[in-house]
Formats: C-alpha cells, sequence, structure tokens
C-alpha cells in the first residue's frame, strides 16, 4: 500500500483528513501532517517547497496539499502566480496554478505530487448543507442563516464559486451569518455532518483532486 501525504493548512483541515477522507481513500496509508513553519495559515512556495520534496523523498510517497487559494498572498511567490491572476474561470485558473506548481517538482517524482488548492477555502465545503448549522448552533446564533442559502442560490449552487471579494470569501460570509462560528472547534464536526457525498456531487475541483487520490495504486 503506498503513502500519500495530505499537507494540511490547519488543525480543521487536518481533522477532516483522518475523520472523513481516510475511510474512503482506502487504496493509501494517509497522512496528514500540518505545514511546517506556520501558526496556521499557508506559506511561501519555498517554505512549502521544501516539506513537498523532503515528503516525495520518504520511500515513494505520494504527497498532496490541502490549502486554501483564497490565503496565497501575491509576496509568497507561487509558481506562475501572476499570470493564474489572468484566468477569468475560477476552476481553469486552479488547474493552471496546481500544474505550475507541479512543474516545480523533478521529473522523476513529479508523477508522486498531486497539488490542490482548495476554491476558494476549507468552508466552501460547509456550504454543501448550510442546515447542518441548525443542528450545531441555537436559534440565538443563527442571526442570518438565510444569507448562506441566498449565496448558494446565486452562485447557482456552486460552493466553490462562491466569493467575489475578500470580504464575501465563504468563511467571512459564515461569520456574517454565525459569528459564534469557530473553525477548529465546528469546521470539522459540520463537515461530517454534511458528509463526503454531498461536497463531491457539489464541488467538481474538490471531487476531481478526491478522485486523483483515489487513484493511486
Amino acid at each position: 500500500m503506498k503513502t500519500l501525504f495530505i499537507i494540511c493548512e490547519g488543525p480543521t483541515e487536518q481533522e477532516f483528513c483522518e475523520d472523513v477522507l481516510k475511510g474512503y481513500l482506502s487504496n493509501v496509508e494517509l497522512k496528514a501532517p500540518l505545514i511546517k513553519h506556520s501558526g496556521g495559515g499557508v506559506v511561501s512556495w519555498p517554505t512549502l517547497l521544501n516539506q513537498i520534496i523532503h515528503h516525495l523523498n520518504e520511500t515513494d510517497a505520494y504527497v498532496t496539499t490541502f490549502i486554501d487559494y483564497y490565503g496565497i498572498k501575491d509576496d509568497f511567490k507561487y509558481p506562475s502566480w501572476e499570470e493564474g491572476k489572468k484566468i477569468a474561470n475560477k476552476e481553469e485558473k486552479m488547474t493552471f496554478l496546481e500544474q505550475a506548481m507541479k512543474n516545480q517538482i523533478n521529473e522523476s517524482s513529479r508523477y508522486r505530487f498531486i497539488p490542490h488548492l482548495q476554491l476558494h477555502e476549507f468552508e466552501t465545503l460547509l456550504f454543501c448543507d448550510v442546515d447542518v448549522f441548525k443542528k450545531w448552533f441555537e436559534s440565538t446564533e443563527l442571526s442570518n442563516l438565510k444569507d448562506l442559502q441566498d449565496a448558494l442560490e446565486e452562485f447557482g449552487y456552486s460552493p466553490e464559486n462562491i466569493n467575489n471579494s475578500s470580504k464575501t470569501a465563504p468563511s467571512k460570509r459564515i461569520l456574517k451569518a454565525v459569528p459564534s462560528y469557530d473553525k477548529v472547534i465546528a469546521g470539522n464536526c459540520l463537515a461530517m455532518d454534511i458528509g463526503l457525498k454531498k461536497m463531491l456531487e457539489m464541488c467538481p475541483h474538490f471531487r476531481e483532486w478526491v478522485q486523483e487520490l483515489k487513484a493511486i495504486d
């Protein structure tokens, strides 16, 4: 059985890998280390690249990333970043940037690196079923829950498209609707209730990534 390292942006992504993805990806031995040299969040490309190469050198392991596109800054020096910003279609943009990341790896081990940028961030997945918030929060905490459903409708029931400014990222919308939301505490609980099946149905870029991981043999 192959080993798969999923380099996670933070503890919520790490728990998601352990609690949700691990059971589905029974074809690999899954390990979910956090990004090194980070207090939580994305790091510069040179820093992340060093960790990717380190894991690739561990007994022919496969390596992927589970980091938010939304959190990457212009000065983080991700490959082909400026060119990618010019691509309007979001899925095409992610595919372009991920391929640029992949091309940074030595050709002999490149096939074992499966880069993934979460569009736009982990909270995207929580829009797959906003009703689950009712199970985890008191009605008094859900000040504007309808706004989340309205956003989903506005973007054609495509959670990965929800974002049009720094103030309207999925997490910012959730915090506005549910002020007591805490990603580390509640994020993975909500995700587990929603379930992987619904996420794969509604988030095509996320689905393509998980399917590629499932195909590792």
